[in-house]
């Protein structure tokens, strides 16, 4: 019969017991590593890729609601804007049985004026704003400050044009300033 290796080394002398022992573990550990080093060359796992893309998803998830978050602070920022705006610059409004005709979101609204209102209307002074609800009479500037933050809350306001068509076959007709429709 033919000895192992150890056992031939362990007869002859030149190995302990307790040497042999620990070549034999070192052996054993070589065994059980070279696998796990392997694995660990080839590249993640599955189940790291599966971690790895639930965490990209769920930091666009975040940022996606920051960034929810973030337009909605801003636009409650621009609506306090406007309403400081309009409390600040609004015209005081009038009782009066003449209305001013506009439309607003396809249905036709009314609201009470006096003559110098409606002349200032009508050259664009003025313009009609929303605010909270209710109708407000701004100066022109307000209004283009109001478009700036909020486009949707200007609702009425006459753009008075210096340019007229000189082919215009109805230039020679003025129409009233005081017409009511």
């Amino acid at each position: 019969m033919s000895l192992s290796l150890r056992e031939q080394l362990l007869k002859a002398g030149l190995v302990t017991e307790k040497q042999a022992q620990q070549a034999e573990r070192q052996q054993n550990q070589q065994q059980f590593r070279a696998p796990r080093d392997k694995k660990r060359q080839q590249g993640p796992t599955p189940q790291q890729l599966a971690a790895q893309k639930a965490q990209a998803e769920k930091t666009a998830r975040d940022a996606e609601l920051n960034r929810k978050k973030q337009d909605k602070a801003d636009r409650k920022a621009r609506f306090a804007q406007v309403k400081q705006l309009v409390e600040q610059h609004q015209i005081a409004r009038v009782e009066s049985e003449d209305f001013y005709n506009f439309v607003d979101n396809g249905k036709i609204k009314r609201v009470p004026v006096n003559a110098s209102l409606r002349e200032r209307l009508v050259a664009g002074e003025l313009a009609i704003v929303r605010n909270e609800g209710r109708y407000a009479f701004v100066p022109a500037a307000t209004a283009a400050d109001i478009r700036e933050r909020v486009e949707r809350a200007v609702i009425h306001h006459n753009q008075v044009s210096a340019a007229t068509d000189p082919n215009d076959p109805y230039k020679d007709y003025v129409v009233p300033d005081d017409l009511v429709w």
